[in-house]
């Protein structure tokens, strides 16, 4: 009931004036423009063993194209965005990159961070104290800033940051690259709110072109141009539009089977009464609905944890007994009020947004 009421007057407050939470800023370092052409693929294929991953797939990728890759885990979306790129020879077929391609990249399980390196070390390349944006040297405090870092965690190690802020220090220092061609493999893993809205900002304000893959299917709405989807044992298809008009077009998304004809034709009729709206109105990711879900039982489980500390601080000989188990105990009463007060922040936030999209 508390949480309800703090909701009732945020959600006035947030109709009044909408803005975002936070003072991320994103921009990107871009390179020089590249060729009309991008990427061009001839009947490419590739396999492993017996298993085909890309059979017979053929595009034209152009400047400005954002070209969204989706598929049931291990249909080798990570593959296919390795070949486009040159990073993968393909087995055959016909595979050329344009002229003055510059590529930044995101990777999905951020592997490029070495746990010892500073924050700083990982903006700067290791060394000074200044990042060239777009031919403009800027300290990399005020960059780090951008993305919510504050100056005294300049020195502190990857392997103490949480999994949100390692994702923040990875899409930093790949927009901070000169690029025309940015490739982001899941870029919306352990992303905050703030951080993605603007991501997305950026996205469509890039010059350059865009290749993503990722599950996020509203993210994939809002910036898409087409969409290529795996179809089982190797074959991949491009949609025009984001995810909703992919759907649309073939009739099911990822993970469903083909339906009969007249069930195709009622769930494109379904489809396309509404896309319109969603991609109006947008929605809720997968990642917020399961915040919604699961964070209030996270939240009674760390009040169950309080319980149980402030039952051992209300012993008036816990002190007595053990002065360095009780400070401890303060200590993690804290910490759990903490964890708290930030859980019960994000479900206020995305049940705000649940409700203004849903009307």
């Amino acid at each position: 009931m508390g949480r309800m009421g703090r909701l009732a007057e945020l959600r006035s407050q947030v109709r009044e004036a909408r803005k975002l939470v936070g003072d991320v800023q994103i921009s990107v370092s871009e390179g020089t423009v590249s060729g009309k052409l991008v990427i061009e693929a001839e009947h490419v294929f590739k396999s492993y063993g017996e298993r085909t991953i890309v059979a017979d797939f053929s595009t034209r990728i152009l400047r400005g194209d954002r070209v969204g890759i989706v598929g049931q885990n291990g249909a080798g979306k990570t593959t296919l965005i390795s070949m486009l790129t040159g990073a993968l020879e393909p087995d055959s077929g016909k595979l050329k990159l344009g002229a003055n391609v510059q590529m930044a990249s995101l990777d999905q399980k951020r592997i490029s961070l070495a746990a010892d390196q500073s924050l700083k070390d990982v903006l700067t390349g290791g060394g000074g104290d200044f990042i060239d944006i777009n031919g403009e040297r800027k300290h990399v405090i005020s960059y780090m800033k951008d993305f919510l870092f504050t100056p005294e965690q300049a020195r502190t190690p990857v392997s103490r940051l949480s999994g949100g802020e390692r994702g923040r220090l990875v899409l930093a220092r790949a927009l901070s690259l000169p690029s025309n061609l940015l490739v982001l493999d899941e870029p919306t893993n352990d992303l905050d709110l703030e951080t993605l809205d603007l991501l997305q900002e950026m996205i469509a304000d890039y010059p350059g072109t865009v290749l993503v893959v990722s599950h996020d299917r509203d993210f994939l709405d809002r910036v898409s141009t087409s969409v290529i989807v795996s179809e089982g044992e190797g074959r991949w298809v491009e949609y025009a539009g984001g995810y909703s008009d992919m759907v649309a077009q073939r009739g099911f998304g990822v993970g469903g089977e083909a339906p009969s004809r007249k069930q195709e034709r009622e769930k494109k009729r379904a489809a396309a009464a509404v896309a319109a709206p969603a991609k109006a109105k947008g929605r809720l990711s997968f990642k917020q609905k399961h915040a919604l879900e699961t964070i209030p039982p996270r939240i009674e489980a760390f009040r169950a944890q309080q319980a149980l500390l402030q039952r051992k601080l209300d012993d008036p000989n816990f002190y007595k007994k053990d002065q360095f188990a009780f400070a401890k105990a303060t200590t993690d009463y804290g910490d759990l009020q903490t964890k708290i007060d930030k859980l019960e922040q994000e479900w206020l936030e995305l049940e705000m947004l649940r409700e203004e999209l849903e009307g």
